[in-house]
């Protein structure tokens, strides 16, 4: 199989299941850190010329993160394209498999049993809190309904205050979001790099969780650790 993924963290799972399959990627596949394939662009602007030339079997996706005139454009050109869907932990899972099944893996791997035991048995919750969830700055964008990471998040004891939002990413002024009281502000390093300096500053006197991205909107082997991960930095926000 010859395999050019446009979703990072299907990257990841990927490269990780079936060493030398991927024959490309995308400039913000950062994972594994040593991963050397050729780069074909962003997510959101696949360079569809250097794709075709690597004369991949599979091209990957996702229903989300990439546009579906460049998934279009690669289809017509031959190419079988998978796309996935992925609103919620279970739905992860059962991509993942299904991903990896196609790319040729000829076992399910060990660290995709153990990540999805892993969230099978979480403990319940200490109590619940409420959170808001930005996700850009300049326009304010929180997460709102039917998200992986509002999943993610719930399954941790934390529901966000947007999750009923008729939108799934829906633009909010920060004194909206301010206004709506929440037990605590989650600022993911991705896709904006929220961090110490750049986020926390507009909500003066609200506990502010500084997460990993990667843990909170990846699904791939980073499902492992994401539990123990964002739990540390959701707990760490009380403080």
């Amino acid at each position: 199989m010859r395999v050019v993924s446009l979703v990072p963290s299907l990257t990841e799972a990927i490269a990780v299941s079936l060493p030398g399959v991927l024959v490309g990627a995308t400039d913000w596949c950062s994972h594994p850190a040593d991963l050397d394939v050729a780069r074909v662009g962003g997510t959101k602007n696949p360079k569809l010329d250097p794709i075709l030339a690597l004369a991949p079997d599979l091209v990957i996706a996702n229903e989300e993160e990439n546009r579906e005139p460049d998934l279009t454009a690669l289809r017509g050109a031959g190419v079988e394209v998978l796309v996935t869907e992925v609103r919620d932990v279970p739905q992860a899972f059962r991509e993942l498999a299904r991903v990896l099944d196609a790319c040729g893996t000829p076992s399910r791997p060990r660290w995709l049993d153990e990540a999805e035991r892993g969230w099978s048995e979480l403990p319940e919750p200490e109590g619940r809190r409420t959170a808001v969830v930005p996700v850009w700055r300049r326009p304010w964008m929180v997460l709102g309904r039917d998200t992986f990471a509002g999943d993610v998040l719930a399954r941790l004891g934390v529901d966000h205050a947007y999750a009923a939002h008729a939108e799934r990413y829906p633009r909010v002024t920060v004194d909206e979001l301010r206004s709506a009281e929440p037990d605590l502000v989650v600022l993911p390093d991705e896709p904006y790099r929220f961090t110490a300096d750049d986020g926390p500053e507009a909500f003066a006197g609200l506990p502010c969780a500084l997460v990993s991205g990667r843990h909170l909107t990846w699904y791939g082997p980073s499902l492992g650790e994401a539990p123990r991960v964002l739990g540390a930095a959701l707990r760490a926000a009380h403080r």
